[in-house]
């Protein structure tokens, strides 16, 4: 008798361990989400809410911007790079009525697949943000600006090849951190 009442408890107790890691794991989850529900890749973002959260609340959440820039609307774009060993940066749009209306992480594939040569210099620090380091190649007339992504979880750099003259893109290249 006593045995089979170790076994009951025993049994309880798997059951018990699985219902917590269940209800952990689901905690998890959704504590993982903003309030978009897309996964959290910045702490703070959760607390952000699209159409609602203002200008304040986004700076009380990420902090002074590197850049602000002042549409012709008056909407505001604010920059946030996590660099210069960071992966993201982080743009967030405001409405001309000062409500958060979206916010992405700029340096994504995508994202970095659209910087084409014919860009000017301003277009692209507006889609990808400050750049890591800008490295001036005198002889060439060339500008490198580079920014560190992640491709498959691994650290790349991304470089984007400028002509010192004209300020337009001439191509870009993607190089591994450390070569």
């Amino acid at each position: 008798m006593n045995v089979k009442r170790i076994e009951m408890t025993h049994g309880l107790s798997r059951m018990s361990a699985v219902l917590l890691l269940v209800v952990m794991l689901v905690g998890a989850m959704l504590g993982g989400c903003d309030r978009e529900g897309r996964p959290v890749q910045q702490f703070g973002l959760e607390k952000l809410s699209l159409g609602t959260s203002s200008e304040a609340d986004v700076r009380t959440v990420m902090g002074q911007p590197e850049t602000t820039w002042e549409e012709e609307n008056g909407a505001r774009i604010l920059e946030y790079p996590k660099g210069p060993e960071g992966a993201r940066t982080w743009i967030f749009s405001i409405d001309p009525a000062g409500k958060l209306v979206e916010y992405h992480q700029a340096l994504t594939p995508e994202n970095l697949a659209r910087i084409r040569p014919g860009m000017r210099r301003d277009d692209v620090r507006r889609l990808l943000g400050k750049p890591r380091t800008v490295v001036p190649f005198n002889r060439l007339n060339e500008e490198v600006w580079d920014y560190r992504f992640l491709d498959n979880q691994q650290a790349r750099l991304f470089n984007v090849h400028m002509d010192q003259t004209t300020g337009k893109v001439t191509k870009t290249s993607t190089s591994d951190i450390g070569n």
